[in-house]
């Protein structure tokens, strides 16, 4: 497979602005690498500019070393598998699949071997003489992939190959992508605006935002470590609470939410000390819903915080439930089952060596 490097990569177009900035990214060899962000953030241009589907205006692309940017896709040696599966509805399974390798010039026994190892792998054998029309979505999704398969390529395109699934068909497909990946060992990126998708199939995220890098790392370090308000707010479901307030010039210093109902003693957050130049400044305070409980079962680090409840969401295996702020909204992750009247106020506990901080104007994290 191959290492795809991104170098200062720009795109734009005549007479508009820049829709990609500077973009520095290293796809390493057999790395899933996830392109993520909300819809017209780019990363679907970005994808394009891999393919060659799109001029790169400035900077370089480098596969395996070898600078690209003015060869053709077809010598690129990417598959690419699109959204809306992109097969010729008059051709059967085997002839979709097979119809690239034909123009490559490939024997037919080669041909045929290569196809058999593709739908084997995605289990689609019994699919080879239908056309489009006969399958399901998750069956011409697969075709689609088996189509990119078959041709051995050094780097696999996905974009947002899972958008037209319904949910339950979106999970399988994700857990054979998975399992795809293992057995091809292949260089793959990933396009998705399904954060839930990232996590869950990236060796590393890229998070976009209006055409800029915000962040680039794994899974779980972009859930906990967040470098900005945007990220923290983008991974995670259902996403980070934020409560904006400012940083009292007493001390001990406190976080003092707009209107003043949440007062949080700061003294022995792990951020204290980075607080501490923040005194009179506002700032916005972040908390994921898990991290908010019922109980104080948070060892002695917690603030206990009256909310009054506004719904409650039974999912079976937990209870999100959403308390007024005066300033907002504040969403916890409780056990399942867990009971309250609308309108009642009840106490929950804030687990404070979880608290994020961001800076108001910028959203970097303190």
């Amino acid at each position: 497979m191959a290492e795809v490097k991104l170098m200062h990569v720009a795109k734009s177009y005549e007479k508009g602005p820049r829709v990609i900035r500077d973009v520095n990214i290293t796809v390493k060899d057999r790395e899933f690498l996830v392109l993520v962000g909300p819809s017209g953030c780019g990363k679907s241009t970005l994808l394009r500019m891999i393919a060659g589907l799109e001029e790169i205006s400035e900077g370089d692309l480098l596969i395996d070393g070898q600078r690209v940017n003015d060869v053709p896709p077809k010598d690129r040696d990417i598959a690419m598998v699109f959204q809306n599966y992109a097969l010729y509805p008059h051709m059967t399974v085997f002839e979709n699949m097979a119809f690239g390798l034909k123009l490559a010039g490939l024997p037919k026994n080669e041909i045929r071997q290569r196809v058999d190892r593709a739908t084997k792998m995605l289990e689609i054998e019994a699919l080879l003489d239908r056309k489009p029309k006969d399958m399901s979505g998750g069956q011409r999704q697969r075709v689609a992939i088996g189509r990119a398969i078959v041709r051995n390529p050094k780097v696999f395109l996905f974009d947002e190959p899972l958008s037209n699934l319904d949910a339950k068909l979106r999970g399988q497909t994700r857990i054979e992508l998975q399992k795809l990946h293992r057995e091809l060992n292949a260089t793959i990126i990933y396009v998705t605006h399904d954060q839930v998708e990232a996590m869950t199939l990236g060796d590393r995220i890229v998070v976009l935002r209006d055409g800029d890098v915000v962040q680039q790392d794994t899974p779980i370090n972009l859930y906990d470590r967040p470098a900005t308000q945007f990220v923290a707010g983008f991974i995670g479901s259902p996403p980070m609470n934020f409560i904006p307030g400012h940083i009292s010039q007493d001390s001990p210093i406190r976080f003092i939410s707009t209107g003043g109902q949440v007062q949080i003693e700061l003294v022995n957050v792990p951020q204290a000390d980075r607080l501490l130049p923040y005194k009179g400044q506002p700032i916005t305070l972040g908390i994921r819903a898990e991290h908010i409980s019922d109980q104080p079962v948070f060892a002695q680090n917690v603030h206990r915080q009256p909310v009054t409840i506004e719904a409650i969401e039974n999912m079976g295996n937990e209870t999100l439930v959403y308390c007024l702020l005066n300033n907002g909204q504040l969403i916890a992750r409780l056990a399942a089952g867990y009971l309250a009247p609308f309108g009642q106020q009840v106490d929950l506990f804030v687990n404070l060596d979880k608290c994020h901080f961001f800076e108001a104007q910028t959203g970097l994290t303190i």
